[in-house]
């Protein structure tokens, strides 16, 4: 069972994970970010870090950081298919 399942049906994954856990559940679900508390979620150098080891975590980005032209094309870099992500 990989660590994020285990933390979304363990009695602690009623809290957002923290910065740490997110990035090391990264290394395993690329999709880990939308696990995260809206604060990281929100946290420009926080996602930038993740986008550029999935792009399409863009997706679970907050909506101001999916505008951000930087962060939109580190995003685009790491899979073309973050675009579809991005704020118009």
């Amino acid at each position: 069972q990989s660590r994020i399942a285990l933390l979304v049906s363990s009695p602690i994954s009623a809290r957002p994970m923290n910065r740490q856990e997110v990035l090391e559940a990264m290394r395993q679900d690329g999709s880990a970010l939308r696990y995260a508390a809206a604060p990281l979620r929100a946290d420009r150098e926080f996602v930038l870090e993740v986008v550029r080891q999935n792009g399409c975590a863009l997706s679970c980005a907050a909506a101001p950081l999916k505008a951000d032209r930087e962060l939109v094309l580190e995003a685009v870099r790491q899979n073309g298919h973050a675009l579809s992500f991005a704020a118009d």
